[in-house]
């Protein structure tokens, strides 16, 4: 394998990255319109690659209150993933998964958190699934977990587990609904060695 650290091969196969975006977010957007019973629309998704101390302000500010949910990935690359949604649009979506008013504000009950962590599940398991079927790897999540908190809070995780590897991070930007579009944030955080290897499966030589 040739010398290269983690921003050549950022830049080696961002375009790459990009295209399994826009797949994982139609996929996504499909199952959430399924799940929730509605016609929703997408824009074409958004994606970057930040510095750690970037991802904050993208989505919408360190201080901004989210819901994140953070898995694991194993089997043929390891790593981990998040997927980040504003606090309003994660309440938004339960309500409508809940049959709740649409302006109910109230504070996410077991029952609600549960049901967050499943739309996440269902998000990242689309996004995973298109990078498994452009590269022909098994991609395997682990179990989901979630948490509410400040931007800055929730995003001081992968920073500190990834930063050993460089500080760039791959922010997919999702944008989708109805008469209400929501925003959605995917992270991807493969570690050092499933870079090559994703980058070898797409027939790329590092």
């Amino acid at each position: 394998m040739a010398d290269y650290n983690l921003e050549d091969i950022n830049n080696i196969y961002f375009d790459v990255l990009k295209e399994i975006g826009n797949i994982g977010a139609g996929n996504a957007t499909t199952a959430i319109a399924s799940m929730l019973q509605l016609r929703l629309d997408m824009k074409v998704p958004n994606v970057q690659l930040l510095t750690f101390p970037e991802l904050g302000g993208a989505v919408g500010g360190e201080e901004e209150q989210i819901v994140g949910i953070y898995l694991g990935v194993e089997s043929d690359i390891t790593g981990s993933m998040m997927f980040l949604l504003k606090y309003d649009s994660a309440r938004f979506l339960v309500n409508k998964l809940m049959m709740k008013p649409e302006d109910y504000v109230g504070e996410f009950d077991e029952i609600e958190m549960s049901a967050l962590k499943e739309i996440g599940n269902i998000i990242a398991g689309s996004y995973l699934s298109a990078l498994a079927s452009m590269t022909n790897m098994t991609i395997t999540p682990s179990v989901p977990y979630i948490a509410i908190d400040m931007a800055a809070a929730i995003l001081s995780v992968p920073a500190i587990q990834f930063g050993q590897y460089g500080d760039n991070a791959l922010l997919i930007q999702t944008e989708f609904g109805d008469d209400v579009m929501i925003d959605g944030y995917f992270i991807l955080l493969p570690e050092l060695e499933s870079y090559s290897k994703i980058l070898s499966s797409l027939g790329i030589q590092v």
